[in-house]
């Protein structure tokens, strides 16, 4: 099979490799379309793996061409979705229901070889069946979907609730359009891209912030606070700001992950305190019974068409193209959200 690998940091090969054999318990994908991750960058230019060589790509979309002897409910031909954790079923957090806080798991893309390749064994459990309304470009976004899901179900939202998102790359642009499933009111998208911001814009939000332009602490003097803050950035400046831009009693939820040390006011950090806020941390997108209502939420809300991703792709290469996507990713001129590989070229 073809396959896009991982030789050592920043370099990449397109191989012929053997095509997995699959477990009792696994199916054989095909694969059809992968999506670039954020996590994926960090593997790539910075080498952070757990191994070379590697097969990186973990949202993902195919179809199944072989099943194992103890599978059942899944049959060869069928369009699916993927989970990528692979919880280890014997900690304590898997057994009171946790799975996304496993202690011992592994992951498809990570810790074992991922979709950047024409075939991927998965573990029957792992599989999402898709139906009809949802494309094979389409269901390669169900994970990190999933992600925005599980961070805003953190919280209590009531219908017509206000809403802060942090962030318009791909979990922020995610979030908003959970939240307007969801029912909440107004919700404004905070970031220092005039291009994504008006993508947000065009996507639902109903007010959009540049916070390089605006000072926020002014802006919310003069306007509403949030009753509900999701952060998705992951960078200091706006995870010490959904503290003291949300309202009193009001909910945040950290989503993106910190890459630097944080430092938080005591002012800020004490409105915690002095405001009665709640504050909750996010962490991967599983429940239980695995993989979690998370994934059958994000099927429904696709398939009933409460949530439409596709304006969020923006460009589909071959695996030939290799590294391109990636360069263009870490482009500040790249105004892009989402870029996937069509595996089936």
């Amino acid at each position: 099979m073809k396959a896009l690998v991982l030789e050592s940091k920043a370099n990449f090969s397109v191989k012929d490799m053997e095509i997995p054999v699959i477990k009792p318990n696994q199916v054989l994908v095909k694969v059809a379309y992968v999506g670039i991750c954020g996590s994926d960058l960090a593997r790539y230019f910075d080498g952070k793996v757990h191994h070379y060589p590697t097969i990186l790509g973990h949202e993902f979309s195919g179809v199944i061409t072989e099943t194992g002897s103890e599978v059942q409910g899944l049959n060869e031909g069928d369009r699916v979705a993927v989970a990528p954790l692979v919880p280890c079923e014997q900690c304590s957090s898997c057994a009171s229901g946790h799975p996304a806080l496993c202690e011992n798991y592994s992951f498809i893309g990570s810790r074992e070889q991922g979709a950047m390749a024409e075939y991927v064994a998965v573990n029957a459990k792992n599989i999402l069946t898709l139906p009809d309304e949802i494309t094979d470009q389409e269901a390669a976004l169900i994970e990190p979907l999933t992600v925005a899901i599980h961070g805003i179900e953190k919280v209590d939202i009531h219908a017509g609730a206000s809403a802060v998102v942090f962030g318009a790359g791909t979990i922020g642009m995610m979030s908003l359009l959970a939240l307007q499933a969801k029912g909440a009111g107004e919700i404004t998208v905070i970031d220092i891209d005039n291009a994504k911001l008006e993508m947000a814009k065009a996507l639902g939000a109903t007010v959009i912030v540049n916070s390089l332009e605006v000072d926020l602490d002014d802006y919310f003097k003069e306007n509403q606070r949030p009753e509900i803050v999701v952060e998705t950035a992951g960078v200091q400046q706006t995870q010490v700001q959904s503290l003291s831009v949300v309202e009193k009693l009001g909910q945040v939820v950290y989503v993106g992950t910190a890459k630097k040390e944080i430092t938080f006011p005591a002012d800020v950090f004490e409105r915690i305190l002095r405001a009665e806020l709640k504050v909750y941390g996010s962490w991967m997108s599983y429940s239980a019974p695995f993989p979690g209502f998370e994934w059958t939420a994000a099927l429904q809300y696709m398939k009933d068409g409460k949530i439409d991703v596709k304006a969020l792709i923006h460009e589909v290469n071959p695996l030939e193209v290799k590294e391109e996507p990636f360069q263009k990713m870490i482009d500040p001129d790249n105004h892009s959200i989402k870029f996937l590989y069509d595996v089936r070229q």
